[in-house]
């Protein structure tokens, strides 16, 4: 499954590699991979193949699920989607709270003690879901883990995952990938020392020029 969602994803340039004409990321980072999963909505075959993966997952990683919540703004629509097919109540947690009404950071019913599994379209650092989770908690609702389309396989992300007592998981990831592009001649041989040692430390931009020859 991880190989299938991969291709599907560079298929519909959801997913850009560039190592030789790099990314910056907002926080600075240079970075050879680019991704944009809510793309993924606009195709209806692709998007049917992601959101039954979730399912499965979230259902063999999360058997005692009871309620999904998604993150705010990409992971809601995959989060409602799977909420249909898995027959549960749904939800979505803001980025922060609201300016006016009831200032709510969670929509939907807060159920206390309900297990929860967020539903995420991206797993970089890990930071931003983990911030979903602890405002779940706080809020009395058992949260199981994390479920996500894409994780860049940061180190960083294991840390602050483990760091939480959060348990994650996803249906394909950034090894997969790079694999996968290189089978489909999306980037030469030369070119996956390069994405390998980004993905070493995203902080450290030797990579760029390490491996030209």
């Amino acid at each position: 499954m991880k190989e299938l969602i991969a291709k599907e994803l560079l298929k519909i340039n959801a997913v850009f590699l560039r190592p030789n004409e790099p990314f910056t990321w907002a926080s600075g980072i240079k970075s050879p991979i680019y991704c944009d999963n809510r793309l993924t909505l606009s195709f209806p075959k692709t998007r049917d193949i992601i959101e039954e993966a979730l399912a499965i997952k979230v259902r063999e990683q999360f058997p005692d699920v009871e309620y999904i919540m998604g993150t705010s703004t990409a992971g809601i629509a995959h989060a409602a989607y799977v909420s249909k097919i898995l027959n549960l109540p749904m939800g979505y947690v803001r980025g922060s709270s609201k300016d006016h009404g009831r200032t709510n950071m969670i929509e939907g019913k807060i159920i206390v003690n309900a297990k929860v599994v967020v539903i995420e379209d991206l797993i970089s650092t890990g930071g931003s879901s983990v911030k979903v989770v602890e405002t779940l908690r706080e809020n009395k609702m058992d949260v199981l883990g994390v479920v996500a389309i894409f994780t860049y396989n940061l180190k960083k992300a294991e840390e602050v995952f483990e760091k939480s007592n959060t348990r994650y998981a996803t249906i394909s990831d950034y090894d997969t990938l790079i694999k996968e592009a290189l089978k489909l001649d999306y980037i030469k041989e030369q070119d996956l020392a390069k994405l390998k040692q980004w993905k070493q430390d995203p902080s450290d931009s030797s990579w760029i020029n390490k491996f030209d020859f």
